[in-house]
């Protein structure tokens, strides 16, 4: 468990599953404590409904997000050197990530989670592939940043 970094990006292959559950979640727990975005490393997805069904549950609203990629990230003025902590969630992610903070000393960490997107036939098990998902974020997040210090509304 470490110390709040004070800027983390998450990033994964669309930015419309895995890294969007992962912004959100880390402003429902840290509040503004850290400046969290997201990426992907291709921007050819909208949000994905099953995300944004998952972290309803759990009341976090992820319908308004919009996808980009690390290069609409840079072109949009948020350099990737102004991060702390870059949490890569897809192996894709993290190499570009690595790829693209050669030239920066920041942190990428890697964490292995898994892709829902095409797992399950019915809807219910769609939607358990994406907790499971959801989960293992939430997992990887409180034990690396530690308890959410924003306090839970019980959902």
């Amino acid at each position: 468990m470490g110390d709040l970094p004070s800027s983390v990006l998450f990033c994964c292959d669309h930015n419309a599953v895995r890294s969007p559950m992962a912004e959100g979640m880390m402003k429902q727990f840290y509040g503004h404590a850290a400046y969290v975005q997201s990426a992907g490393v291709y921007n050819d997805m909208e949000i994905d409904g099953f995300s944004v069904a998952v972290c309803q549950e759990l009341g976090i609203e992820l319908a308004r997000h919009r996808s980009r990629s690390f290069d609409e990230m840079e072109q949009w003025g948020d350099d990737l050197s102004g991060f702390d902590l870059v949490v890569a969630l897809s192996p894709a992610s993290q190499r570009r990530a690595l790829e693209l903070t050669r030239y920066f000393h920041l942190e990428v960490e890697y964490w292995p989670i898994l892709d829902p997107t095409g797992l399950g036939e019915t809807r219910e098990q769609k939607l358990d592939s994406y907790r499971q998902a959801r989960d293992q974020i939430r997992e990887r997040m409180l034990k690396r940043f530690g308890p959410p210090t924003v306090p839970q509304s019980d959902a």
